[in-house]
Parts: structure tokens; C-alpha cells; sequence
């Protein structure tokens, strides 16, 4: 697995990691096998990715727990990331959303995410964190300063609790004003071929900027698996609900794009999801590919997109024909 630097930290970490949110079960994602997923961390480490990403909502600290256990005996081969700003314990900050019997607030304020720290590394069981994210910002801009924000987690990497700072899901002056106010080396945000958003301002600043940005759900959550049968419906209140590529017109344009991409897959001797990951990690440099996994099957199935070497007609191939499914999907309304 080939390693990049998460922009200017020092620290090295494979260029895809391995998301936990599926991990912290829940209304989100349904009932885990704990065990299950304490093996599928091993492989992943054990195949060569040493970043493992989660954050203290997924599953309401349960996610933190069971990586915890995992990396337990192996903490020295893991980059390990979370986030803090997502809060239930009090009414600070602002709602966010209801689940599983807890109101979620977003709470930017130092106080609040230094409690989350705390609380995080008591879950992890370590005394440090590698990369640690503000998982969303503030509904009402400004109403925590950046530089506030910004300050304290400056402080935190100066008493060696974190090694590198952090954001996600931001706007492009929220990225702008993390960087006047202290070292930014990464955000994370949503990118897949369907969904290319970033690319309109956010990517083109991180290169620019050398800013590392991990993207997640690069197979739309299952979807650009080519597995999906046309007409399928997710379930009331799991992840994928209500999303724009989770709609029945919408699955049967991503399947019929995937489908003109069988001799690919044959070609290169992989699946679908093989080609697309690929794809985005060939993309740009400064991306690092968050593929989640709580199984066995779906570590082994991510590690092998890293041995897919598109060529460049076969890449703008595939982006040619994403881009006439991202037009066909908006023409739906």
C-alpha cells in the first residue's frame, strides 16, 4: 500500500484508510458483530492500512470503544483520527439531529471540545490522537470563532495530545480561516464520482495549499458496487435514506453506467467497486480514500482497488460517463 503524507505533518499514512461509522451500529447501520469487527481492523492493519478514522457520535462512543479494543496491542502501527463537535451530554451549541434517544448538538466551543477529547481517549484507550477533526461547524457562521476553535486545538497539539488538526464537511472560508489561525493539514469530506462537489473549490485549494483531504463514501455508501438491484428502497432512518443516489430512478442510472463498465472490470480483473475506488485514488495527490468496512470480505475487497492501475483513457472513460449520470440525475429534479 503506498503512503502519502497528510499534508504537512510529518505523519505518513496509507493512501486509503478505513472508516469506523458502520462499526458504532445503531439506527444508523443495524446490529454489529463487535468481534467481527475487531478482526476486520486486524486485516486491514495487517494488509497494509494504518489509517483508521471514526469520530465520538458513531454509535454514541461505541465506534471509539470497539477500535480501541482493536489497536489495544498494535497502537504504534496505527494513524488513528476522530472527531470531536458533535455533543449530547448538554443543550451548548447547536441542534443538529435526534437518534437513537439522544439530541446532538453542534458544539465548536472550547470547553465542548475538549471534553470531547477527554472522553475520546478514555474510549480509544490511548494518550494520544493522531489526526483529530471538527466534525461539523457551526450552523450559524462565526458563532464560535474559528480562532477560538482553532486555539484550543493548537493547544492540544502543543501538550502532545493530538499530532495534526483536522476539519470536515467545510466551506471554503471555514478552510481559509482553520489555516490563518493555527496548522490545518487535513479535511474530510464526501467525494465520489457522482458526487464531485469538491472539486469546484475545495480540492483546488488543498492542492494548492497542500492540504491533505480524505474523502469518504467513495462508493456512495454501496452503491457503486454494481450489487444494488434497480427499484431498491433503504430502510426508514439508516444512513443511506432520503440520499439523492439511494432513489430508485437514481440507482438504475448509476447501474446502467456501471453495467458499459463490464469489460473494464474483466480487463483489469477486479469488481466494480475495485475500478471505482481506483478512480478516486487516482484522481488527485492530495486525496486519501476513506473506504468504510466492518467485514472481513470488505477489507480485502477495498485493498485490492489499490492494485488497480487505470490508464488515463480509461480513467477519462469513466468520468465521461459519470458525468452524463450526475446530468441524467439532475434532470430528475
Amino acid at each position: 500500500m503506498k503512503q502519502r503524507e497528510i499534508g504537512t505533518s510529518g505523519i505518513f499514512a496509507s493512501e486509503m484508510s478505513m472508516g469506523a461509522w458502520a462499526i458504532g451500529g445503531g439506527t444508523w447501520w443495524g446490529d454489529n458483530d463487535d468481534a467481527e469487527s475487531i478482526r476486520t481492523i486486524h486485516a486491514a492493519l495487517d494488509q497494509g492500512i494504518n489509517w483508521i478514522d471514526t469520530a465520538r457520535v458513531y454509535g454514541f462512543g461505541h465506534s471509539e470503544e470497539v477500535v480501541g479494543k482493536a489497536v489495544k496491542d498494535r497502537r504504534h502501527e496505527v494513524i488513528l483520527s476522530t472527531k470531536c463537535g458533535l455533543q449530547w451530554y448538554d443543550d451548548g451549541g447547536e441542534y443538529h439531529f435526534t437518534g437513537d434517544g439522544h439530541q446532538v448538538h453542534r458544539d465548536l466551543r472550547p470547553q465542548a471540545i475538549r471534553r470531547d477529547l477527554e472522553l475520546s481517549l478514555k474510549a480509544l484507550g490511548t494518550d494520544y490522537i493522531d489526526v483529530y477533526y471538527t466534525h461539523w461547524q457551526c450552523k450559524t457562521y462565526g458563532l464560535v470563532p474559528i480562532a477560538e476553535t482553532m486555539g484550543e486545538l493548537m493547544r492540544m497539539k502543543e501538550e502532545g495530545k493530538i499530532r495534526a488538526i483536522g476539519a470536515s464537511n467545510v466551506q471554503l472560508r471555514h478552510l481559509e480561516e482553520y489555516r490563518q489561525s493555527g496548522q490545518l493539514d487535513v479535511i474530510q469530506e464526501k467525494y465520489s464520482m457522482l458526487d464531485r462537489r469538491v472539486e469546484e473549490e475545495l480540492l483546488p485549494y488543498c492542492e494548492a495549499n497542500t492540504v491533505t483531504l480524505q474523502t469518504y463514501s467513495p462508493i456512495e455508501q454501496g452503491l457503486l458496487t454494481g450489487t444494488v438491484p434497480n427499484g431498491y428502497v433503504p430502510r426508514p432512518g439508516e444512513a443511506r435514506e432520503n440520499k439523492l443516489w439511494w432513489r430508485p430512478q437514481t440507482i438504475a442510472i448509476a447501474n446502467e453506467m456501471m453495467d458499459g463498465w463490464r469489460d473494464l472490470a474483466d480487463q483489469y480483473h477486479c469488481s466494480i467497486a475495485n475500478l471505482v475506488i481506483a478512480w478516486s485514488m487516482k484522481r488527485s495527490p492530495q486525496f486519501n480514500i476513506l473506504c468504510g468496512a466492518r467485514k472481513l470480505h470488505q477489507i480485502a475487497e477495498n485493498v485490492k482497488s489499490a492494485g488497480v492501475e487505470l490508464t488515463n483513457e480509461d480513467f477519462a472513460r469513466m468520468e465521461a460517463d459519470a458525468d452524463q449520470a450526475i446530468l441524467r440525475a439532475k434532470a430528475l429534479g
